[in-house]
C-alpha cells in the first residue's frame, strides 16, 4: 500500500485504489513459482523449507456482543493477512475482499473489480505454497464499522470500510502506531491455527522502536514489551499453535524504511555518528540472553497462564 498506493514507501508510486492490490497479486503468484521451483528441483536433495513472512496486527471487534464489530475486526484481518495467507492457504483472496472490492469497484462504474481474479490454474499452482507460515507482529487494534462516502477517492485502506482505534491506557513505548498490546498476539496465533488448517509457524519479527535516544540504554519498556508477547506465545503453544521459532526485531539499531535511523528497534544501541558504527549492548540485551539460556523465562513464576 506505501509502495504502489500512498507513495510513502518506494518506488513511490501512487497508483489509487488498484496499485496495492496489483502488486500484492504479483507477489502472491511469484511467491509460488519459487515455491514449485524449490520443490521441484532442490528439496529432494536438501530438505529445506519454503514459505511466506506476512506481516499483521490483531483486530479486537470494539464491542465483542455486536454482530457488525465482530464482521469489521474479522475484515480487519482478512484485508491484511488473509489478502495473502488465504490464496496460499485456500486458493483464493477472502470472500470478503473479493465482495466489498467488487461492490465499490461496480459503484465507481468499473467493468472489472480493481482486485484482480486467479485463474481455475493459478488457484491451483498457488494453493499450498507454504511449508510454514512467518508472521511478524507488533501491535493491535480496536475496530468497528465505518462507511466511508462514496465521493471519496478509492483506496486499499477505505475499501474494508474500518475505523481503528486503540485503548489510551495502553503502553506506547514506541511511535504513536505501537502499542504494546500482548495478549492480542495469543489471538492472532489462534486465528491462524484455526483458518490455516494449524500450521508450522516461525515468528519472524516482534519488537518495539524507542520514542525518545536511550541514551542510558536503559530500555526497561522493550524488556515489558519483550516478556509479555513472548508469554503470550507459549499461551498460544499450550494452546496447541505449532510456534516452531522466534525472532525479536531487532539485534541493531539500522535503517527503518522512511524513518531512516531515527526510529530504533535494537538490542544493541548504534552511534551512527561516529565512523566506526560503534555498538552498545542496552538493558534488555541482558535480559533476552537469559531467556535464551533458559529456553524460557528464567524464573517460571514470571510466567502466568
Amino acid at each position: 500500500e506505501k509502495g504502489y498506493e500512498t507513495g510513502e514507501h518506494a518506488p513511490g508510486l501512487k497508483l489509487g485504489g488498484c496499485g496495492a492490490y496489483k502488486a500484492a497479486h504479483h507477489i502472491i503468484k511469484t511467491h509460488a513459482k519459487v515455491w514449485h521451483s524449490y520443490n521441484n528441483t532442490w528439496r529432494s536433495e536438501q530438505q529445506g523449507m519454503v514459505g511466506i513472512s506476512l506481516t499483521s496486527a490483531w483486530g479486537e471487534p470494539v464491542d465483542p456482543h455486536s454482530q457488525t464489530d465482530r464482521d469489521a475486526a474479522e475484515r480487519y484481518i482478512q484485508f491484511h493477512l488473509g489478502w495473502f495467507a488465504n490464496p496460499i492457504y485456500k486458493g483464493d483472496y477472502p470472500e470478503v475482499m473479493k465482495n466489498y472490492v467488487g461492490r465499490k469497484s461496480a459503484q465507481q462504474g468499473l467493468g472489472t473489480s480493481r482486485l484482480p481474479t486467479f485463474s481455475v490454474q493459478e488457484k491451483t499452482y498457488i494453493k499450498g505454497t507454504s511449508d510454514f507460515l512467518g508472521i511478524g507482529h507488533f501491535t493491535t487494534r480496536y475496530v468497528l464499522q465505518k462507511s466511508f462516502p462514496f465521493l471519496q477517492a478509492s483506496s486499499y485502506h477505505t475499501d474494508s470500510d474500518l475505523a481503528e482505534l486503540v485503548d489510551p491506557k495502553w503502553p506506547a513505548p514506541g511511535p504513536k502506531c505501537l502499542y504494546s498490546v500482548p495478549w492480542g498476539f495469543r489471538r492472532l496465533l489462534n486465528f491462524i491455527k484455526t483458518q490455516y488448517g494449524n500450521p508450522l509457524i516461525y515468528v519472524t519479527e516482534n519488537g518495539v522502536s524507542e520514542k525518545v535516544q536511550c541514551t542510558q540504554l536503559c530500555d526497561e519498556w522493550r524488556i515489558e514489551y519483550l516478556k509479555g508477547y513472548i508469554n503470550e506465545i507459549l499461551k498460544a503453544l499450550n494452546d496447541g499453535v505449532k510456534v516452531r521459532g522466534y525472532t525479536a526485531w531487532s539485534l541493531l539499531d539500522k535503517f527503518e524504511w522512511n524513518k531512516g535511523f531515527s526510529e530504533r528497534f535494537g538490542f544493541y544501541h548504534i552511534d551512527f555518528k561516529n565512523k566506526n558504527k560503534p555498538r552498545y549492548p542496552k538493558a534488555s540485551v541482558d535480559y533476552y540472553k537469559k531467556i535464551i539460556s533458559a529456553n524460557g523465562f528464567p524464573n517460571s513464576r514470571e510466567v502466568m497462564s
